[in-house]
């Protein structure tokens, strides 16, 4: 029975009964939490509210932090609250909180300050620190952390370094304060990439979030990461995750992804990266990927197809990022688990609520026809959400005129004449941070200590109501590496002792990350009266599978039949790889045992499937010569990191949601196979307009800036690929050089019927481009 069925039983009886029950299923344990928390067991939802459209055109004059919040629509009893804005901050993108509770804002100061990009890529962007010294919950002393840097774009603390990624590069640096001056004077690198990244920087790497699980996952790419000693020890993974802008977690470490290009409000929802990639087309409803703005969005990439005729709201998501599952304990307990991702072109903040039903995550709008919350303001632009250390949720505003990047938005593009007619590009060098607050709730003024507090008191805080505090206390007690605890976690994964199910998740993890988990202890909790803590006893036993431990695995065996699909999918999920008789035996009667499953089945079967594809990859590249070997295996991981987005892994489009394909499929298609003439003319300017008929939501942007190595490479791969179905020869990068030099740079795209008209120029002079 869920909480919210459990306490309108008992409203209907005894009131004052339903509030003690409700909070004790919370697992509220830190008693300094409840006596400050007001109505902590407020589950109802939010009351009734409507959207009221302001403006179909509205102005694009810059607004005080002040006169902005007052053109804010939220649900009745939640309020803005400024924490900080310009110019403390400019151009913030994001923001985290070491163990301290000190805030670290990256700024992309040199981001879009006119049409065409001019000096993004100067060295003057920064990360500040800034501080609460007062507890008012606003900010009052900053520092500039980290001078000089190239557009960051990744902020993640650990004990006392702050992990940073630029624009361009792959390498991640640590940076670490050593006197105490709120500046950093400390720079080491962590993990080295000496490939520069070459791709637009909205499809660069966006986040890095230290999950549950002790990895650390970046949003985009086929890595995931272990901090051991300082350094990021990576970890190859077989598919490329494609998010974009933002990650987020739950309490249970199950990660979600978003993709801003394609429109995809939540991908890669399923299952964990380790196990492939995996979708489905009804893991969120049609109506969660349409947002419900309240003024005109002129400045959408789309031009006037992407907005409702009546009121010039944008009609589709067309750059979700940033998103959050709210994980804290000062806001209505009907937010918590709840999915929050914003659309900064549409100036909203959707919400949505998550299920799980037999193992497979489902996403539908926490409200008809209307968003969580709604701006008025033309420069109000969310691009990321956190739970805060005070158990509130914060909002990053850069607030700035350009959202689009300058591949979108250079001339003759619909979207820079908007920025020319409305002087879009004017509006710079702001930025506020924002936090909501609910009327009913007093946000926790204390500030944490975590840095310099023994690790005896950590291991309480694995227990504290507000996510962030147990996220962190495992990180700091990781890092300290502190053997000493290791007899409290241990006690702590005892539900007798601790029953909260959530601080016994977390105690586990902390002893995985110790290397301190030992097979009592694991097999114990195998048998916990939890799911969510055997589905973890599951995941975590992963250590001695890879060890080929024959007892894990017989103990594992047995909870092949367990009541809980969460268990049951994980087991099969951990023992797939291992190839002991006894581990494929217990896949087998799984996968014979749950035939309805469709999260357990559809795994399965494209976990077999890749293994087959890749086996017939490494096949058909023998007989390629050494040099388009190069070439399409290069192909491929351009492919697999940025085309895929749009054109689907296996090249066969994509469509999540009940929504249209956001581009055209590849696989099999003749115009691939084809002329590469017109296909290397089409990469090189970009494609508008309909294809074979069909119109898709968004232009397929140029790729001309890429070196000819570059295009070629892609071009091989997406003509020669098992994967995509395709076999055709490569393209050289002689021939894209040739077909470069002799073909227009045409800012606005192409059209099919305008390389029609190319080809036959073409077919006239037999000498051009063989």
């Amino acid at each position: 029975m869920s909480i919210l069925s459990i306490y309108k039983k008992y409203t209907t009886l005894k009131p004052i009964l339903a509030i003690v029950i409700a909070a004790s299923l919370l697992g509220n344990a830190c008693s300094s939490s409840k006596k400050d928390t007001v109505a902590q067991n407020q589950l109802a939802p939010d009351p009734p509210f409507e959207r009221v459209v302001v403006d179909k055109d509205p102005p694009v004059a810059p607004l005080s932090p002040e006169e902005s919040m007052k053109k804010v629509q939220l649900p009745p009893g939640y309020r803005l609250e400024l924490v900080a804005s310009e110019p403390m901050v400019q151009e913030p993108v994001a923001i985290a909180w070491d163990g301290n509770g000190r805030m670290y804002v990256a700024e992309m100061n040199t981001y879009m300050k006119d049409a065409l990009g001019t000096g993004e890529y100067e060295r003057t962007s920064r990360i500040k620190r800034l501080e609460d010294t007062d507890g008012d919950g606003k900010m009052d002393k900053y520092t500039v952390f980290i001078d000089s840097l190239l557009l960051p774009r990744v902020v993640l603390p650990i004990g006392d370094q702050l992990l940073v990624q630029e624009t361009n590069v792959q390498h991640i640096w640590s940076y670490r304060d050593t006197n105490n001056d709120g500046k950093a004077d400390e720079k080491k690198i962590v993990f080295r990439n000496d490939v520069q990244d070459v791709r637009n920087l909205e499809h660069q790497n966006g986040g890095l979030l230290w999950n549950l699980d002790n990895w650390i996952y970046p949003t985009r790419d086929n890595l995931r990461y272990k901090y051991q000693n300082g350094k990021l020890i990576a970890d190859t993974l077989v598919d490329n995750m494609i998010g974009q802008w933002g990650l987020t977690a739950d309490n249970y470490g199950r990660l979600f992804y978003s993709e801003a290009g394609p429109g995809l409000p939540a991908v890669q929802i399923q299952q964990m990266p380790a196990y492939g990639a995996l979708n489905f087309k009804d893991q969120y409803t049609p109506e969660f990927a349409i947002p419900w703005p309240i003024i005109g969005n002129v400045d959408a990439q789309g031009g006037k197809e992407a907005l409702r005729p009546e009121d010039n709201t944008l009609n589709h998501f067309t750059s979700g990022c940033g998103q959050s599952i709210f994980r804290g304990d000062r806001l209505p307990a009907d937010m918590q688990g709840d999915y929050f991702i914003p659309e900064p072109v549409g100036r909203v903040i959707k919400r949505g609520k998550v299920s799980n039903k037999e193992g497979k995550i489902y996403l539908k709008d926490a409200y008809e026809k209307k968003d969580w919350l709604a701006s008025a303001d033309m420069n109000f632009r969310p691009i990321n959400t956190n739970t805060g250390p005070d158990g509130n949720f914060y909002i990053v505003d850069m607030y700035h005129g350009i959202i689009q990047e300058s591949e979108w938005s250079g001339p003759g593009s619909y979207l820079g004449g908007v920025i020319a007619q409305k002087g879009l590009d004017k509006n710079r060098g702001m930025g506020r941070i924002y936090r909501v607050v609910h009327q009913n709730f007093k946000p926790d003024t204390r500030r944490p200590n975590m840095l310099n507090e023994p690790s005896s008191q950590l291991v309480k805080y694995l227990n504290h109501p507000n996510g962030w505090w147990r996220d962190n206390a495992q990180i700091t007690l990781i890092v300290r590496n502190d053997q000493s605890v290791v007899p409290a976690l241990k006690q702590m994964t005892l539900a007798k002792e601790q029953p909260n199910h959530l601080a016994r998740m977390h105690a586990l993890w902390t002893l995985e990350g110790l290397n301190a988990l030992d097979k009592a202890t694991l097999f114990r909790t195998l048998a916990d009266e939890e799911p969510q803590v055997r589905k973890t006893a599951v995941w975590v036993s992963e250590n001695f599978l890879a060890k080929n431990d024959l007892e894990v695995i017989q103990k594992l065996s047995v909870l092949k039949e367990d009541p809980s699909a969460d268990v049951r999918i994980q087991l099969a999920l951990s023992l797939r790889t291992n190839k002991n008789e006894v581990a494929q035996n217990t896949i087998k009667e799984l996968i014979a045992a749950n035939p309805k499953n469709e999260l357990m089945q559809y795994s399965h079967t494209t976990f077999l499937e890749t293994q087959k594809t890749l086996a017939a990859e490494k096949a058909r590249s023998k007989n390629l010569s050494p040099e388009d070997r190069k070439l399409v295996a290069k192909g491929a991981v351009i492919f697999k990191q940025l085309c895929s987005s749009c054109h689907g892994p296996d090249g066969k489009g994509r469509s999540l949601g009940g929504g249209q394909m956001p581009a055209p499929p590849l696989a099999g298609s003749p115009r691939v196979k084809g002329d590469k003439v017109l296909l290397t003319q089409l990469l090189l300017n970009g494609l508008r307009g309909p294809v074979d008929g069909k119109t898709y939501p968004d232009i397929m942007p140029a790729m001309g800036h890429n070196d000819d190595e570059w295009i070629a490479s892609v071009l091989s791969y997406v003509r020669n690929s098992g994967e995509i179905g395709n076999n055709a020869s490569v393209v050289t990068t002689e021939e894209v050089k040739n077909v470069r030099a002799n073909t227009p740079k045409i800012p606005e795209g192409m059209t099919l019927q305008m390389l029609e008209i190319f080809k036959l120029g073409r077919n006239e002079n037999t000498n051009w481009a063989k």
